[in-house]
């Protein structure tokens, strides 16, 4: 039996968002009279994590109307995502690179430590943004690292005008730095975009570009999409249990998994039948929205693969966003290339199988 997932509302089961696999098909507690709990099994999809943090003068301007800064969000977020960050042996850095200075020293990743970290951050920003100055000084800290790597870096896209004068400086732009790194090792980049002008998003779009895992995601996203933290370091399968309950609820949807054939990112017509179903689900259910994950076989290298994965994703996230209006801010999208197979490369069957995008629904009220 394939592995089966379903929603919860609490923070904790939306952080460890699972992927669904079966036909769709709403569930209801007037059909099971049973509440549905899930048990969590965690994948680690990358082994280290590297936090570049954006403490500079310009992250004090006020977030919304939240009555705190951009500053403020960011630490809160930070301490509140590392409450529930489960140890699945996974190294951290973290790291102020306004200017730099280590918060906590690339290391095992131990709960209790990183808390005392994030307490020892500045009460507000102040100085100035030295993002190329951060990203070089990393480079040191990849040398000596094994597995994969995530680079997460918090930025409004403001940057210091030495640095991109690389005559007057010695310091090259900024996404030529991530370039470099990026060729030179096994790291993808996370850029959470606090941006408001459009010259400073196009700084954080050419560092997103280095490679096909980078990618950016808007701060509000990464404040109420959880998954776009926790998806760069594990994913989740799940079962299911079953609890006596009286309650009627609508709790989530199954859904089967997209296929795709063999080197293909276009939808078939048995994944448009899968889609229309949960494209009619969301729109039903405004508070709801999608995450989608997508994967390949193992054939091809690492980075056509992450290419090839990606577009999946986008394909099926373009499909309900014009077929059936989902907002873009509903649809949470990460793309893993070959890891995580659900079945054995070693066959067309297996391989047939891991030609996927799963899909879990989060957000059900």
């Amino acid at each position: 039996m394939k592995a089966r997932s379903i929603s919860l509302i609490s923070f904790f089961a939306i952080m460890l968002m699972a992927r669904a696999s079966f036909a769709a098909e709403i569930i209801t507690f007037e059909d099971f009279k049973q509440e549905l709990v899930m048990k969590e099994h965690l994948v680690k999809v990358a082994d280290n994590a590297i936090f570049l943090f954006d403490a500079s003068s310009s992250m004090n301007q006020p977030y919304k109307n939240t009555g705190q800064s951009r500053y403020d969000v960011a630490v809160g977020e930070f301490k509140k995502r590392n409450a529930y960050m489960p140890d699945l042996g996974h190294n951290f850095g973290l790291y102020l690179y306004t200017p730099w200075k280590p918060i906590y020293p690339m290391q095992p990743y131990q709960r209790q430590k990183f808390a005392a970290a994030l307490d020892s951050l500045p009460p507000r920003g102040g100085g100035q943004t030295l993002l190329s100055v951060g990203l070089k000084n990393i480079d040191p800290v990849l040398a000596k690292l094994s597995g994969d790597t995530v680079v997460y870096v918090f930025t409004d896209g403001t940057y210091t005008k030495t640095e991109q004068t690389e005559s007057k400086s010695g310091w090259i732009p900024a996404h030529k730095t991530a370039k470099a790194l990026a060729d030179k090792y096994d790291v993808c980049f996370y850029v959470i975009s606090t941006a408001s002008k459009k010259k400073n998003r196009k700084i954080i779009k050419n560092i997103a570009k280095v490679n096909a895992c980078s990618r950016v995601i808007p701060f509000d996203a990464f404040i109420d999409r959880p998954e776009f933290n926790s998806g760069a370091l594990f994913t989740v399968r799940s079962s299911m249990n079953l609890v006596t309950t009286s309650d009627m609820k609508v709790v989530g949807l199954k859904a089967d998994n997209i296929q795709f054939e063999f080197d293909q990112a276009e939808l078939q017509q048995q994944g448009v039948r899968e889609l229309d179903e949960v494209g009619q689900f969301l729109r039903q259910n405004y508070s709801a929205y999608i995450v989608l994950d997508a994967f390949t076989d193992n054939r091809g290298s690492k980075e056509y693969n992450q290419l090839l994965s990606r577009r999946r994703a986008q394909n099926v996230a373009d499909y309900l966003k014009k077929s059936h209006r989902v907002n873009p801010n509903r649809v949470v999208m990460q793309w893993y290339g070959d890891a995580d197979p659900i079945a054995s490369n070693d066959t067309e069957e297996g391989r047939a199988e891991n030609r996927r995008v799963e899909m879990a629904i989060g957000g059900v009220q």
